[in-house]
């Protein structure tokens, strides 16, 4: 059962640690109750895998170590932050391990929109997120932003197979999506500028039911294990299957005063455990995909697969995000060129054909 915890011991808590630091003494994280957070619920994907599989691989690890396995204290979906507030929470030590949903925080953590700037490529959840914590290894400044809000960056999550339309009217073509009102998150948006008439409204996963049942939006671009989740055919019985792309939505941090209380051996543990959480929301989101799809229309959805050459289409249409994100790296000494061509070439490397190179331009 998750506990949920008020901010009052949170703080005292993280201020004993910060105190005992601060006189030079030893803060044993095992000795108090490690705080968890996520402002996402229980039943989304990720929140569910770090309770059932990171954290018990954790102390599991430490127990074979004949160390202290941590004290746990899990707290999910809103009691302590909202899903936009992980980073701040983070950040003011009301966590000690959380999931920062980084499509929220795009002037916080710029570095983290690599794969959101550059669709139409990879489907494969695993390779982006392989791709992207390569870059986090190869280039200083993707970690350096954790850094600046005093997080430790364990790794990326990739948690979606690809981004799809969704649709409260019928889909069947690039045409249908003209003068849509679309919801959606972040960098994500800028995929419908080339779109005739289609506008973005921001909102959150959560919200996009809503959205969509009000009259808010006539759609949503989100992911078949989601859209399930979320019971999103109940509002939206129409996806079109553009594959847009998967994108690194979630990163696994540790408050740095925390980190910081930890000696080597445990802080190794939870690197490594780290990446085998990676690895496994790239694993579960792939082999949900076909069967969420199967369940998306045993809801009463329709998919209706877009012609290649409409998605091709459709990426040429956009303006190039992915050099303008860039620019803007660049421009703040973080080689964001260097990035975005690193990125790329291994996705290509790892068998990938863009509809769209978006480093190739000039």
């Amino acid at each position: 059962m998750t506990m949920k915890l008020n901010r009052r011991t949170l703080l005292a808590g993280s201020a004993a640690v910060a105190g005992a630091a601060s006189l030079g003494m030893p803060a044993l994280a095992q000795g108090r109750p490690v705080t968890v957070i996520d402002g996402y619920p229980e039943r989304a994907m990720w929140v569910q895998e770090l309770s059932n599989f990171y954290l018990p691989e954790v102390n599991r690890r430490l127990a074979e170590m004949g160390r202290d396995e941590m004290d746990f204290q899990e707290s999910y979906g809103g009691s302590i932050v909202r899903p936009r507030g992980v980073l701040e929470g983070m950040r003011l030590g009301l966590g000690d391990i959380g999931v920062v949903t980084t499509i929220f925080h795009s002037s916080t953590l710029p570095s983290q929109g690599l794969a959101a700037v550059t669709p139409f490529i990879s489907a494969d959840a695993g390779l982006v997120a392989r791709s992207v914590d390569e870059i986090a290894i190869e280039f200083d400044a993707m970690r350096a932003e954790f850094e600046a809000q005093d997080q430790v960056y364990l790794a990326t999550g990739v948690v979606l197979d690809s981004y799809q339309m969704f649709s409260s009217t019928e889909l069947n073509s690039l045409a249908d999506l003209a003068n849509l009102r679309v919801a959606g998150a972040g960098y994500n948006l800028r995929y419908l500028e080339g779109l005739d008439g289609a506008v973005g409204v921001r909102g959150g996963l959560t919200d996009f039911y809503n959205m969509v049942q009000t009259g808010v939006t006539e759609a949503a671009m989100l992911w078949p294990e989601a859209a399930n989740t979320f019971a999103i055919a109940e509002v939206a019985p129409y996806m079109l299957k553009a594959n847009i792309g998967a994108v690194n939505s979630k990163t696994l941090t540790v408050n740095k005063r925390f980190w910081d209380s930890l000696d080597a051996e445990v802080q190794v543990v939870l690197r490594e455990v780290g990446i085998l959480y990676r690895d496994r929301l790239a694993e579960v989101a792939m082999g949900r995909a076909a069967a969420s799809e199967e369940a998306y229309v045993a809801a009463g959805g329709t998919i209706v697969d877009i012609d290649p050459e409409e998605r091709v289409a459709w990426a040429n249409s956009m303006p190039n995000i992915a050099l303008e994100w860039a620019a803007g790296l660049d421009a703040d000494g973080k080689d964001g060129t260097g990035m975005l061509s690193a990125y790329i070439d291994k996705l290509i490397a790892g068998g990938e054909t863009p509809a769209r190179n978006w480093a190739a331009e000039a």
